[in-house]
């Protein structure tokens, strides 16, 4: 049985018809798309009937711009318009749509164009993020977009707070060239410029797995107990290598450790209590999970400070490292299986099985070279006030000081994040 048994009428194809194209543009109103549709419906006898090709519309700061191409459509009365019928029959429409509308109306020639070709590459979203966005980004990208042979189809504004956000929808510029060039405009104006495949999969995440230290909550935990164990600046310098790759983490990690020995486990409720989440972290949080994602953290970390965090947050999982105490002190040790870089993804992997969740669903974020598989094993891997050589590697990276940035990658508008959270 064929898929489709309806037979479909046979037509020209659009590029061998009389095409033109209508704009109409001024102060929005209710009402005005309603009437320009109307009057090209409402054909009056003998006048050549239309079908609709393309239409795109923008309101900005309450200006209206709404285009719409249109085809000769030959019907049983009336033979196939030529472009002089088909532009002196609209150019009538316009006059009276634009009498009643006190809009501008415009009609202009497009045929021979035909209907834009789909171009080999897949589209992309390109996110330029700012407080504020400097028009130099928007210009650098756009020039970076056009270098490699992209055009920008569409801009929307994503959000004006925290962040001033934008989207670009690109057609025709290839993956790799793309993120590579405007990671370079990123680097030069100091705007996030992120970049994701458009397409279904964009909207069909449903896990995020978080990092702990400096990316759900400020600062590293390991250096707050080394400094109540005097040895803080031993263990920064360490925290610092490990983050920069130059340290295998796991063996770092031993070290850090290591200096903690003796230190009465009160102190991790101390710590534990003087956390600070990111900003925006619950926003993100509470608006992800309204809209059915599974959230949690995989951290390098200790469970004696991510575990009860968790808890607090209400997410569904996590996992980390747990420190060693015995008769109310730590030891300096660990116990049980170190969650080092790819114990990381190994535990994104997990956590995305046990909900039946396909990895190319997933979305991870972290700062440092130890999330670096988990990253990359995600679908989307967002490197989030990171190294350059981490951002360097990851899908995409933010450099705001606000973790519900990841909605606006995600395409989420702040609308849509107002409406999430109650």
């Amino acid at each position: 049985m064929p898929l489709d048994p309806t037979p479909r009428p046979a037509t020209l194809p659009a590029a061998m018809t009389a095409q033109a194209v209508l704009t109409v543009s001024g102060d929005d109103r209710p009402g005005v798309t309603a009437r320009l549709f109307s009057a090209l419906a409402d054909t009056a006898e003998g006048a050549p009937a239309v079908e609709v090709l393309d239409v795109e519309q923008v309101v900005v700061h309450g200006h209206l711009v709404l285009g719409v191409v249109v085809a000769a459509l030959a019907t049983d009365d009336v033979p196939t318009a030529d472009e002089a019928t088909l532009l002196a029959h609209l150019g009538k429409l316009a006059a009276e749509v634009g009498s009643d509308t006190g809009l501008e109306v415009t009609v202009e020639s497009a045929s021979g164009t035909g209907p834009v070709p789909r171009p080999a590459d897949r589209p992309h979203h390109v996110i330029v993020l700012g407080r504020p966005v400097p028009p130099d980004a928007v210009a650098g990208a756009a020039r970076a977009i056009a270098g490699i042979g992209g055009n920008i189809d569409a801009i929307r504004r994503l959000s004006d707070y925290p962040v001033t956000s934008f989207e670009l929808t690109v057609s025709g510029a290839e993956a790799t060239a793309l993120r590579t060039r405007l990671a370079a405009v990123a680097a030069a104006t100091g705007a996030d410029i992120a970049v994701e495949q458009a397409g279904l999969a964009r909207r069909s995440k449903r896990l995020i797995v978080l990092d702990v230290d400096s990316t759900l909550v400020r600062g590293e935990v390991i250096d707050e107990l080394a400094a109540r164990a005097g040895r803080e600046a031993e263990v920064a310098r360490i925290t610092a290598a490990a983050m920069n790759g130059e340290l295998d983490f796991a063996e770092s990690l031993r070290a850090r450790v290591a200096v903690l020995a003796g230190l009465p486990v009160g102190v991790l409720e101390e710590v534990r209590e003087a956390l600070e989440l990111t900003p925006g972290a619950r926003t993100l949080i509470r608006t992800l999970q309204r809209l059915g994602f599974r959230c949690g953290i995989v951290s390098g970390g200790f469970t004696q400070i991510t575990d009860p965090l968790a808890e607090t947050l209400g997410l569904d999982f996590a996992a980390a490292n747990t420190l060693e105490v015995v008769d109310g002190r730590l030891t300096g040790g660990l116990v049980g299986e170190i969650v080092d870089r790819p114990g990381k993804a190994r535990a994104l992997a997990r956590f995305a099985a046990q909900y039946g969740i396909p990895l190319e669903q997933t979305v991870a974020v972290g700062d440092g070279a130890n999330d670096l598989d988990m990253l990359n094993t995600a679908g989307l891997g967002i490197a989030f006030n990171a190294k350059p050589f981490v951002r360097e590697q990851a899908h995409t990276a933010l450099n705001q000081p606000y973790l519900d940035a990841v909605l606006q990658v995600l395409g989420f508008t702040r609308d849509e994040v107002l409406d999430a959270v109650p």
